[in-house]
């Protein structure tokens, strides 16, 4: 059965962007070639907050990308580039993308909070979506 994987990050300065968006398009490029990737899509919500969704066909697609490559480079980066970081996962059986407002559900009812250096207030109290 597919994954779908949706992340969300508040990059906490502008002087973290340059950084963060090297490794934002690298990330992305790495996911769209890698085996098992049915589809990826990011978005940019507010001014410094980025959403990801990908789809896998399974656990192991999935972990194998973020254990390699340019996303596992910026794993570390984020806790210390972000004050909010979080992440669901769910099986989905049609395999598509799901669209942003069932992510955005999705990352509010089954989400959880990333470590992260210098959480934001909502972040410190478990928000996924503040």
């Amino acid at each position: 059965m597919t994954v779908i994987a949706v992340t969300r990050l508040n990059v906490r300065s502008l002087r973290f962007v340059p950084g963060f968006l090297w490794f934002a398009v690298r990330s992305e490029r790495q996911a769209r070639t890698a085996e098992g990737c049915l589809g990826t899509d990011v978005r940019r919500e507010k001014f410094l907050v980025f959403w990801t969704r990908t789809v896998w066909r399974d656990e192991a697609a999935m972990r194998a990308y973020m254990t390699s490559g340019a996303h596992k480079k910026a794993m570390p980066k984020l806790q210390y580039w972000c004050n909010e970081a979080s992440l669901v996962h769910w099986n989905d059986p049609e395999g598509k993308l799901p669209d942003w407002n069932l992510a955005q559900e999705r990352m509010q009812r089954d989400g959880r909070v990333s470590r992260v250096r210098h959480p934001s207030q909502a972040h410190a109290k478990g928000a996924t979506v503040p």
